[in-house]
This record gives C-alpha cells, sequence and structure tokens, in this order.
C-alpha cells in the first residue's frame, strides 16, 4: 500500500489577512514539502497542472524536477497532465527528464483536466477535448515503447521515424489514467493494460467499488493480467494531533476554496454541515488524527481495492506550516499504521 501527497500548488487569498502569496514564493514552499514527504518516508508526490492565476503550478515536470535532486526515494508523478491539450512528445520529453534527474522516479498521471483554460491557451478547440485525449494517450504509449515513432493523428503533424529523447532510467517509464470517476474512464485504463487513478472527493468512496471492477473486467477482456494492476485514489485530507483540531484547522481554507469553485460550477454553498458530514467515516473526507485517518484509509484499500492513497492537501490556502506538519503526521504515524494493518490483512486473505 503506498501513501502519498497530491498538490494543486494554490496561491488563493489567506483566509485571515487576505494576502496572496506569490507563485515563485508558493513553488518554493511545495518543493519543502516534497522533500518533506520523502524524509517522513512517504512513497510518492504529485503536482498537478493547471493554467489559472489561483495556480501556480503550470508545469509539474519542472517544479518535480527541482525537487528531485533534494529527494532519495519518493516518487515524483504530475496528477495530472492534461493530456488533451499538451504535446506528446513534450511531455514525454520533460519526464523523462526528470526520470534522468531522479535516477527513474518519474510518473505520468495523464487526465482531461477538469478546468479548460488550457484549451484556448494553446489554440485547441474544446470540441475535440475527448478525440485529442485518445490521440495523445496513443502516441504517448508509443513514444514510450519504442526510440523512434511513426505515428500519424488528426490533430498533430505527423512523425516520420524520428527518435524522441531522451529516454528515462526506466525500461517503462509508468504512465497512469486519471479519472474523474466516469466509467468510460475506467474502461479505457482497463482496455489499455494501465494503472488507474480516481479523484474520490465527494460522496461514499465505496461507491467506487464496482468502477474498480468494471476497470479490471475490462483489463482482463484486453488481455491484461489484472493482478498486476493498481488502483490509486486521490482525496482531500488533513492530519493534525486530535481530530477536531484537525477539523476546525482544515474547514475555513476548504470552505473558501469549494465555494469559490463551487460559484463557477453552480454547486450548493458548502457549509460547516456538509464539511462534517464528508469527514464521517464513510465520507471521502480524510481529515482527523493519525488513526481515525488510517483506519478509514485501511477501509479504502480492504473495500474499494485502492492500493495507492494520495491526500490533496491543502485545499485552498493554508499557512505552509501546518501544511508541513500534516504531511509529517501522514508519514510517521498515518502510514505506518496502514502498511502493518494491510500487511496482516493481506497475508491472512492470500
Amino acid at each position: 500500500m503506498e501513501i502519498g501527497v497530491t498538490s494543486f500548488v494554490e496561491t488563493k487569498p489567506d483566509i485571515e489577512t487576505g494576502i496572496v502569496i506569490s507563485h515563485a514564493q508558493r513553488i518554493r514552499e511545495v518543493i519543502e514539502e516534497i522533500v518533506l514527504a520523502d524524509r517522513v518516508g512517504l512513497d510518492v508526490f504529485g503536482i498537478g497542472e493547471h493554467h489559472r492565476e489561483d495556480y501556480a503550478a503550470s508545469s509539474p515536470a519542472v517544479v518535480l524536477s527541482a525537487a528531485a535532486p533534494l529527494t532519495k526515494r519518493i516518487r515524483l508523478t504530475s496528477a495530472v497532465t492534461v493530456l488533451s491539450s499538451a504535446d506528446p512528445v513534450r511531455v514525454f520529453q520533460d519526464f523523462a527528464t526528470l526520470d534522468g534527474i531522479s535516477d527513474g522516479r518519474a510518473e505520468i498521471i495523464a487526465g482531461r483536466g477538469s478546468f479548460i483554460e488550457s484549451f484556448p491557451l494553446f489554440g485547441y478547440d474544446l470540441h475535440d477535448y475527448e478525440e485529442l485525449f485518445n490521440e495523445n494517450i496513443e502516441l504517448l504509449l508509443k513514444l514510450r515503447e519504442s526510440e523512434k515513432v511513426t505515428w500519424r493523428g488528426g490533430h498533430r503533424p505527423a512523425i516520420h521515424n524520428l527518435g524522441v529523447y531522451p529516454r528515462p532510467v526506466q525500461d517503462s517509464l509508468p504512465i497512469w489514467i486519471g479519472s474523474g470517476g466516469t466509467q468510460e474512464s475506467a474502461v479505457r485504463a482497463g482496455l489499455l493494460g494501465l494503472p488507474l487513478i480516481l479523484a474520490i472527493i465527494g460522496g461514499s468512496p465505496t461507491h467506487f467499488a464496482p468502477l474498480v471492477q468494471l476497470y479490471k473486467k475490462a483489463a482482463a477482456h484486453a488481455g491484461h493480467d489484472v493482478s498486476r494492476l493498481r488502483v490509486g485514489s486521490h482525496s482531500i485530507g488533513f492530519v493534525a494531533e486530535d481530530t477536531e483540531l484537525a477539523a476546525d484547522t482544515f474547514f475555513p481554507s476548504t470552505q473558501a476554496g469549494m465555494n469559490k469553485l463551487g460559484k463557477e460550477r453552480g454547486w450548493a454553498y458548502y457549509d460547516r454541515s456538509s464539511f462534517d458530514a464528508a469527514r464521517r467515516f464513510e465520507g471521502a473526507l480524510y481529515v482527523g488524527d493519525p488513526e481515525t485517518v488510517a483506519q478509514k484509509i485501511i477501509h479504502l484499500r480492504k473495500h474499494v481495492g485502492i492500493t495507492r492513497f494520495m491526500m490533496y492537501v491543502p485545499l485552498s490556502t493554508m499557512p505552509h506550516e501546518l501544511v508541513m506538519r500534516a504531511i509529517e503526521l501522514l508519514g510517521t504515524e498515518v502510514a505506518p499504521r496502514v502498511r502493518e494493518e494491510i500487511a496482516k490483512w493481506e497475508a491472512e486473505t492470500g
């Protein structure tokens, strides 16, 4: 069972002061968070790609490359790379470069993203959203398979037996499919035989169990070894020494972030009752003391089949020292509990 962190490197106004820190400062902070995550024994750190004023990381590979020489074992991934509006050749080159700097610790989580700013920015038509992703994942996988590539699609200039460099350290650069929880994306990942990461950010996490089964069924249908498949979750969370302290600390910025996004998307107002309902044992918020958070992750592994848990922290802007403490507790207190319990469970169940 892998445990890690996801960050979108947000730069929204501080809820107490209204101050907005610079993109540069927030990028430097998240590099410190990655270094700490490595030091406390976490397995993976993911950076999300966004092209908005309130997010500082438009190029995850660059941020992760800055952290790579400062870390020793933690895996470094995008979360996600917005592949529909990206050039797969550049994506592959960027992450192969990261793989070299980190000596084989790079990964890509390829997704379609939940924001649309990158489409006009890079000159793509949003109507081609689905077609672009399908073409680009096909090309990205070809680039992984072979040093020289011949390929033709409908949206990018053809490639005629050209080499793409540098090559990664890993024999096969890991590529995951990121999904918001649709059946189509789960089936796509299964048919391709790629690991799947689900954004489990609302409702009951156990409702994702049928989706995981559909993913495995599609993989088996395509002839892939289901026993080798991995399934991850990207879930909002926060850890503090005490559960009520964790909730009281995490709620204000979470509410601000949820309601800012909610105004854009027509969501209902997010209040404390919504937050408290979601942090119950059956909810999708992983907020509490180490034991509470650990038990929720263990439940997710046993009842949904998740083999990688990535805690998205912070949601919106929080003081850096609080985020650092949450990461420290995730690595030193939560992860050992989860690993020990899951190891026993797997030994008993075979």
